[in-house]
């Protein structure tokens, strides 16, 4: 029966051995996809359409744009797109009343 620390090293030397054989096949799909690209004349943009790059995750086109105010407050001004939560100047009240 081997010992605790027997099965250890044996462990830390499969893992280095996993290390070493990942970082092989990592470089040899690397220097794969270069002779591809360079063989077929490829761009990053041919690669990668729509700008997406290893590590970005996808997000909707409108994601973070503005929205134009769809209400406004004649007594102050102040606008509301008509998404979220209500200001209190429109609460309770029809809202055609303050549609722009």
């Amino acid at each position: 029966m081997t010992s605790y620390k027997e099965l250890l090293k044996q462990r830390e030397a499969l893992e280095q051995q996993i290390s070493e054989a990942r970082r092989r096949e990592l470089s040899d799909a690397v220097a794969q996809v270069r002779t591809l690209v360079a063989e077929h004349g490829l761009t990053a943009q041919d690669v990668f359409p729509s700008g997406k790059a290893a590590g970005k995750v996808g997000r909707s086109s409108t994601a973070g744009t503005k929205v134009a105010p769809k209400y406004r407050d004649p007594a102050t001004g102040q606008t509301w797109t008509g998404r979220g939560k209500a200001p209190k100047w429109i609460q309770n009240q029809d809202r055609a009343q303050f549609a722009i």
